[in-house]
């Protein structure tokens, strides 16, 4: 799923991994954020994922030349679930639109786990 922005000069072609990138450094950069997770579907296991492998901690999908995505997200604990999503929410949708000029029409947001 690549995603083709056509402007005056010409077409821009951004990769799917480029845009997994982004969205898992920007998730990570928001206070509270421990780790991006991935749910191993054979067993259920939740994998903590390094820097290397943040973009299995996102998923994302194009409907109507608008991003839905999907975070798997470790937070901290004892820091408000709610005010961490929302500021992941705000961050990821500004950092995805004003870098790539991909538009944004959903984030949800699945907290797999706290770490202390």
């Amino acid at each position: 799923m690549d995603c083709k922005i056509v402007n005056d000069i010409g077409t821009i072609h951004i990769t799917e991994e480029v845009l997994l990138k982004v969205v898992g450094y920007a998730t990570l950069e928001c206070y509270g954020i421990v780790a991006m997770s991935s749910k191993r579907a054979t067993d259920g296991l939740v994998e903590w994922l390094g820097k290397e492998n943040l973009s299995k901690g996102v998923q994302l999908k194009l409907v109507d030349d608008m991003l839905e995505i999907d975070l798997f997200i470790i937070v901290e604990y004892g820091i408000s679930i709610a005010e961490v999503c929302k500021t992941i929410v705000e961050t990821v949708k500004y950092k995805l639109e004003s870098m790539t000029g991909v538009k944004v029409n959903k984030i949800n947001i699945s907290v797999e786990g706290i770490r202390v």
